[in-house]
């Protein structure tokens, strides 16, 4: 078996926060600590992309880039949502970046977020999925 996990991105060609968003998670990923982590892009523009982004059913299509953390289940054979432990909890770091029902990040484009998923909200989600 490969990843335990999976970290799917969602974002589209020509997407600024979306180039950073990944340039971001994969210096993350590089590292040991995060062995346990593969990366799949979803580019929402393609048939493959929309599929996953629908099947996904938790982020908004106004909110991206996105990333959803997904756990291998060896019953179902595929990989799936990971959910939070603490559905809706207020989030320091995150603030209202963090998906309310499974573990991931969705982008807050409001004055509060300005658009960004820093490097230390996807630490933080990354620690939250290793429990």
């Amino acid at each position: 078996m490969g990843a335990k996990y999976q970290i799917r991105v969602f974002g589209k060609e020509g997407c600024d926060k979306c180039h950073t968003l990944n340039q971001r998670l994969d210096k993350l990923l590089a590292k040991e600590d995060y062995a346990a982590f593969e990366k799949l892009y979803c580019d929402v523009e393609t048939l493959d992309g929309l599929l996953a982004f629908s099947e996904a059913e938790c982020i908004n299509p106004s909110r991206i880039p996105a990333m959803l953390v997904t756990e291998w289940d060896a019953e179902a054979g595929e990989f799936v949502p990971l959910a939070t432990q603490q559905p809706g909890a207020k989030d320091s770091v995150c603030k209202k970046a963090k998906l309310y029902q499974y573990v991931g990040l969705q982008t807050d484009y409001s004055d509060v977020g300005k658009g960004i998923i820093s490097p230390k909200m996807i630490q933080t989600i990354l620690a939250e999925a290793q429990g």
